[in-house]
């Protein structure tokens, strides 16, 4: 079974990022590093509430009020 250790810290001089963990000293770990950039899904957002005029259809209301 893995444990998995969330933490957040910040890329220092030399490119490095240092953590400290609750794990001994020659422990295997594998490190997945993900970059917290600006990408907010405003793109995405934007899209799914344009695709919503499709569903403001008075004839389709009709239909499904009816059924």
């Amino acid at each position: 079974m893995e444990t998995v250790y969330r933490s957040a810290g910040i890329i220092g001089d030399g490119r490095k990022l240092e953590l400290e963990v609750p794990l001994a000293a020659g422990t295997k770990v594998e490190v997945l590093v993900l970059s917290s950039g600006h990408d907010d899904f405003s793109d995405l957002t934007s899209l799914a509430n344009s695709s919503l005029d499709f569903w403001d259809n008075p004839m389709d209301d009709e239909d499904w009020n009816n059924a």
